[in-house]
């Protein structure tokens, strides 16, 4: 579904993401792990059109989208969750989530999206007219993971969804993320919490300082010397 070959991402004279080639298979969940700095993030914001490519292609659907403005690629199913949640605060919930469903025409569509987000997180129900501003930061996560899904994904790109959350709240989302892998969603996560991501993912790359330094199963890597000792510690 995603090919990745050769990106390269600069910021003025930075090298940013050097060179990497990944893919994506329909119905996969990919997870790619890495340090701070280490260009995960640029990843994504070159895959969703946030930044341009410097060199190299990115291939949705057998679509080359590498300079496809970034309002197009959302409409053809690839929606970001950004890092930090950046839910629009001063509005409500169920407003949130509408604003999620922009470009969606079919209003059964909607409606059947908005009841999947509601469902998957009970608590949006429960405060559905409440100020996003006013909600937890597990709370808000769940909001921008419900309000992604209102887009319709076909491809959806989660960066660093545990980032301030507490042990539950982590647990609890990624929870949802194995339900929404369950029922096919593909799925191309950034996480430093290598653990969950390792055992979430089907596969998995391994990000430092622009480029991949290891690939391949999760269920192979979470066994990995080199990735316990980077990664989880060194003692699981």
């Amino acid at each position: 579904m995603l090919q990745i070959q050769d990106l390269t991402v600069r910021y003025g004279g930075i090298t940013a993401v050097d060179g990497i080639t990944m893919d994506i298979k329909e119905h996969e969940t990919v997870a790619l792990i890495g340090a701070n700095g280490a260009g995960k993030t640029t990843t994504l914001h070159a895959v969703s059109g946030l930044l341009k490519a410097a060199g190299g292609s990115i291939v949705f659907d057998g679509t080359d989208i590498t300079k496809i403005p970034a309002e197009q690629i959302v409409s053809r199913g690839v929606i970001q969750v950004p890092e930090g949640r950046q839910v629009f605060a001063k509005l409500t919930i169920e407003e949130n989530l509408r604003l999620g469903a922009y470009l969606q025409k079919d209003k059964a569509k909607i409606k059947e999206n908005y009841e999947k987000a509601m469902t998957l997180f009970p608590i949006l129900r429960e405060r559905r007219k409440q100020a996003a501003g006013t909600l937890s930061g597990g709370e808000q996560q769940m909001l921008a993971i419900g309000r992604a899904l209102m887009g319709n994904p076909r491809l959806l790109l989660l960066d660093e969804p545990s980032m301030g959350l507490s042990p539950l709240m982590t647990q609890q989302v990624f929870d949802v993320l194995s339900e929404l892998k369950a029922g096919g969603m593909t799925i191309l996560l950034v996480e430093q919490n290598a653990y969950e991501a390792l055992t979430l993912s089907d596969r998995a790359y391994i990000m430092e300082s622009g480029n991949i330094t290891l690939e391949g199963r999760s269920s192979e890597l979470i066994d990995d010397p080199r990735v316990k000792d980077a990664y989880l510690g060194g003692d699981l």
